[in-house]
């Protein structure tokens, strides 16, 4: 919407969906996204706002029911409503696809070796590196390569379920600044750690991202995006597997350690500084 105004401002935990779902029936042209550990709902005009907060509060004080018509459909709602929600971590996503279709349909190597950290070019199927000049877009563009099927579905998978949230939580623009950020730490770690050579992948800005969940809610409580404990201890115990070199024992090919690790503090240490800064603006 070119020009919105803000009805309402809520918790982030509260279930909107009830309320979204009567303003589509009823024709209002709406939006839903959180912004500095709130949800928001945003309408094109200035009248809809007011007309909507008292809809609102007569639905929460039990003055008026909504009723959802058909659960395929309201979870078919939801899910819609979850896209259009993340959309840079979609974006990402949908990089990462072009990134492994490069090297899965064996796409020339000059066109792989744009988006290496170090450019390359092979003689005798071997690559001979080039130094880096002044080609700045090599500190991001290695995280949206991937080299295997394993690789780009686990990548995938885990931006999904840690990018849109955070993305739900800080919005479009902060989360193109998280990535922005834990990528070239990352990078530029796995870099100093092992030199000019082929590595590639999301996975250091995903172990940012866990690190950011797990840091950012100590300090600002409302945001509700930390992993479960669970989840935690999987993505720790694995990079320390990785780190001790079990996985390249058994076959799996060399794992950018470092990019995790670099990734991981970097996401933590930002949770830090943007929780710390929007519990101080809250009081």
């Amino acid at each position: 919407m070119a020009e919105s105004y803000t009805a309402l401002s809520v918790d982030v935990g509260e279930d909107l969906l009830p309320l979204s779902v009567l303003l589509h029936q009823r024709g209002v042209a709406h939006r839903i996204f959180e912004e500095n550990g709130r949800q928001v709902l945003s309408v094109q005009r200035e009248e809809q706002a007011q007309a909507v907060a008292a809809l609102y509060q007569a639905w929460r004080a039990g003055q008026v029911r909504i009723e959802l018509s058909g659960e395929g459909q309201t979870a078919s709602l939801r899910s819609a409503m979850n896209w259009r929600s993340a959309p840079v971590t979609i974006a990402l996503i949908l990089l990462c696809i072009c990134g492994f279709l490069l090297i899965y349909l064996r796409a020339p190597a000059s066109w792989v070796a744009m988006l290496t950290f170090t450019p390359f070019q092979l003689t005798d199927g071997r690559p001979v590196f080039d130094p880096v000049e002044g080609q700045y877009w090599r500190l991001i563009t290695p995280a949206f390569l991937h080299f295997g099927w394993l690789h780009i579905v686990f990548n995938s998978l885990w931006l999904w379920e840690l990018g849109a949230k955070v993305e739900r939580v800080m919005g479009s623009f902060n989360m193109t600044l998280l990535f922005l950020v834990i990528a070239l730490v990352s990078n530029v770690s796995q870099y100093l750690f092992g030199g000019p050579s082929l590595f590639g992948g999301m996975s250091g800005v995903v172990y940012g991202l866990l690190g950011f969940c797990w840091v950012a809610p100590w300090l600002q409580p409302s945001w509700r995006i930390r992993p479960a404990l669970t989840i935690m201890l999987f993505m720790v115990g694995w990079l320390v597997v990785c780190m001790v070199g079990l996985v390249e024992a058994v076959g799996f090919g060399a794992i950018a350690n470092a990019a995790h690790l670099g990734g991981l503090l970097c996401g933590g240490l930002l949770g830090g500084i943007f929780g710390l800064s929007s519990r101080l603006g809250t009081r």
